[in-house]
């Protein structure tokens, strides 16, 4: 018979235990692996149909989209017919990378505008700006408030905004990186960030000591390994330098809502083998 204190202790003991589980510091779906396009940007243009296709079969069950313009919209697919190959293989796209042109800089509200009518039709949770052109990153406090103003029309029209990093935003400008204005100066409601581990750690910086400082700001991350002779190529997830068990350890406290594996090089032996290689690794060992 289970008496009422015994009841008690098992539940404390087993709560105690879940809390303990580092596997379980956040909630996302465990079979929710996520995949950046671009990591296929060879063969994407060519058909994007039969690629999609075998995304899905390596394991994926969402991807993060790339390559929209308005001219070209997604390699000549209108948004909803991209959306119907990706419901077809029941793939989701909760962000989408967007490249907002010069708006970042002058303003300029074309290319955001058609960005957010993509990411709607697609379902994108997040507006993410991948990049910014090498003219326009003198200065990062005028970023930070282009993307707080892009941040406010993308919660208008129901979305998020996020911002992916490469390594030139750590770089000091005036005694102070580009990354900690970014950080210090967005509205922590309207601008959440991507955080590019790989790009992190080339940089000579700490992700688990960005967590730290900023809790909860990084709600996508994208998961790329260092090749462990020459740390300028990537990898498969597992096969290179960057200890990702200990990251992911700490996603709860880095807010991480997503990820996304990307390997933009040296794939071993085909992008699309690489691709199966680190969705099997991050299936067995990560989470």
């Amino acid at each position: 018979m289970i008496t009422r204190r015994n009841f008690i202790i098992n539940t404390s003991l087993a709560t105690a235990t879940v809390l303990a589980l580092p596997s379980l510091a956040f909630t996302m779906d465990k079979k929710e692996i996520g995949l950046q396009l671009y990591t296929l940007r060879d063969e994407l243009p060519k058909d994007v149909k039969s690629t999609l296709e075998k995304v899905a079969k390596a394991g994926y069950k969402t991807v993060e989209t790339y390559g929209f313009s308005i001219k070209d919209q997604f390699w000549g697919l209108t948004p909803i017919e991209f959306k119907k190959i990706l419901d077809t293989n029941n793939l989701k796209a909760p962000s989408g990378h967007y490249n907002l042109g010069s708006f970042l800089y002058d303003g300029n509200l074309e290319e955001v505008k058609a960005a957010i009518e993509a990411a709607r039709i697609l379902k994108n949770e997040y507006l993410t700006v991948p990049w910014v052109d090498e003219p326009y990153r003198n200065d990062f406090h005028k970023i930070a408030a282009r993307l707080n103003e892009a941040g406010k029309m993308c919660a208008a029209a129901g979305l998020k905004l996020a911002y992916h990093n490469h390594d030139f935003e750590f770089q000091k400008q005036d005694e102070i990186t580009g990354y900690e204005i970014l950080l210090k100066e967005t509205d922590h409601d309207l601008v959440s960030f991507e955080l590019d581990l790989y790009w992190v750690i080339r940089s000579g910086n700490d992700p688990i000591k960005l967590f730290k400082e900023n809790p909860g700001r990084f709600k996508l991350w994208h998961v790329k390994d260092m090749d462990k002779v020459n740390p300028s190529l990537n990898t498969e997830i597992g096969s290179g330098s960057i200890d990702f068990k200990t990251i992911f350890k700490e996603a709860k406290q880095s807010g991480m809502k997503h990820f996304f594996v990307e390997q933009e090089n040296n794939y071993n032996p085909n992008a699309f083998e690489a691709i199966k290689t680190s969705c099997d690794f991050i299936l067995k060992e990560l989470i």
